[in-house]
């Protein structure tokens, strides 16, 4: 692989860096690391093959570009939404593809937060699903998306399946990525001590191993750099300039087993960050001098996640009182916050299915060592619309909006309109950040224009 980059489209002062060979043990895909690019430019790229077996063979180039953050003020503006064929809903060229990717990119964003859910590995599609109306919604399906996947080549068969679609590879061409993940990229509500022995569909019994197969497709699929010496590692903070750092969780691989969620002290049992990563996450925040500090969290702070029978994906556990479980982990980076001083945080989640933005008041809470925050939910790309969750009240949010009426019925499909992303647009000039939420066409549904001297 061979990277050609420049800062015209018309690539004048072009510069070539070599990747690495595409190889099959990685699935043909290879990735190259450009350093020292110049702040605030687009950059205008293309990536080439050379034929190891007849060198004077070359592939067509692949064209694509993205914004690099500037090291002055400047506006920025941030996307993000969560799941990707999921519930059934797959590719279908008859009703126009994954189509809200490409509403995403007619907003011009300068990065893009997947916040997870980027396939649906447990959920096979059939190539025809009879809708409410009668008419029918017909999936592409590969070998891939015929089955759960268990094998490596079954979760990156997952992957390419999502780029058949024309608008999803348009996006990704043209939007900063930062990728993360949540449960579906091995299965379900997973975590490493799952087993599932009574699920016919799989022959693979453990979760653990499921997952560490997973992972390796999906860093093989997705840009994620290598941070430090720890090559798999998903959480990371990302500057995008003087008014944005976003600080990208992993809320899957360092937790406890999901349970009730009423444990009376923090260990690893309650764990969701973990303990490296919430004192990262406390660290970095306090370090930042971003204006704005946006906390990516592919699973929600308030709602209620049920991971039936009995127990509780998420962080909330719907006992309005004190903190317990899981909730000690969050209370404990709340606090740390508010000690700190620390201003300016807004939290971006997904994993619900629906759009929302929940205004979180120590005034309205049982625990109160925490300065008042927003929290705004986004999503599906393509995935079936549910909700709403029930909203636990132990850090006191309010439901400042609510992007679906009331009483729908659950995996409703996107034809239905219900698909939803999030805008964060932060100005230069006025140092505020205006939040929106928009549908599938485009249509702002809800925003709030933030100010950086009164969000605490």
């Amino acid at each position: 692989m061979f990277v050609e980059y420049a800062t015209t489209d018309r690539f004048a002062d072009v510069r070539r860096v070599p990747g690495p060979a595409a190889l099959e043990s990685s699935d043909f895909t290879a990735r190259a690391v450009l350093t020292e690019l110049p702040p605030g430019q687009r950059i205008f790229y293309r990536v080439l093959f050379q034929d190891l077996t007849d060198l004077r063979s070359w592939s067509d180039p692949v064209v694509g570009s993205f914004q690099t953050p500037s090291t002055e003020p400047r506006d920025v503006t941030i996307a993000w939404s969560a799941d990707t064929v999921g519930q059934g809903w797959g590719i279908n060229p008859d009703w126009g593809g994954l189509r809200l990717y490409e509403t995403m990119r007619r907003a011009e964003p300068d990065a893009f937060v997947n916040l997870g859910d980027t396939i649906y590995a447990d959920q096979p599609l059939e190539r025809e699903v009879k809708l409410d109306d009668g008419r029918v919604w017909k999936n592409v399906v590969t070998p891939a998306k015929s089955k759960v996947a268990e094998t490596i080549d079954e979760f990156r068969g997952c992957y390419q399946y999502n780029l058949h679609d024309d608008h999803m590879r348009r996006f990704l061409a043209s939007t900063a990525q930062i990728v993360m993940w949540d449960d579906h990229e091995v299965r379900d509500n997973w975590y490493w001590e799952r087993r599932q022995d009574r699920d016919t569909r799989y022959t693979v019994k453990s979760v653990a191993l499921l997952a560490a197969r997973a992972r390796q497709a999906f860093f093989e699929y997705n840009p994620l750099p290598l941070v430090g010496d720890e090559p798999t590692r998903v959480y990371r903070k990302v500057s995008l300039g003087p008014l944005v750092d976003v600080f990208a969780l992993d809320m899957r691989s360092y937790r406890g087993a999901n349970s009730p969620n009423r444990q009376t002290t923090m260990d690893a049992s309650s764990a969701l960050l973990g303990a490296d990563q919430a004192a990262w996450l406390k660290r970095e925040l306090t370090a930042s001098r971003a204006t704005w500090k946006i906390v990516a969290a592919d699973l929600p702070i308030g709602l209620v996640v049920p991971d039936p029978p009995g127990n509780v994906e998420a962080v909330a556990n719907g006992s309005p009182g004190a903190p317990l479980g899981r909730e000690l982990e969050m209370a404990d980076v709340l606090r740390h916050l508010k000690a700190n001083r620390v201003r300016n945080v807004v939290w971006i989640t997904a994993d619900v299915h629906y759009c929302a933005a929940h205004r979180y008041d120590p005034a309205r809470a049982a625990f109160t060592e925490f300065d008042p925050f927003w929290e705004f939910v986004a999503g599906p790309l393509n995935a079936g619309t549910f909700g709403p969750n029930e909203l636990d009240s132990t850090f006191g949010p309010e439901v400042k909006f609510l992007g679906i009426p009331p009483g729908m019925k659950p995996n409703r499909p996107p034809t239905e309109g219900f698909q939803f992303f999030g805008l964060l647009m932060a100005d230069a000039r006025t140092r505020g950040l205006r939040v929106s939420l928009h549908d599938l066409s485009g249509r702002s549904l809800f925003n709030v224009d933030l100010n950086s001297e009164q969000v605490r």
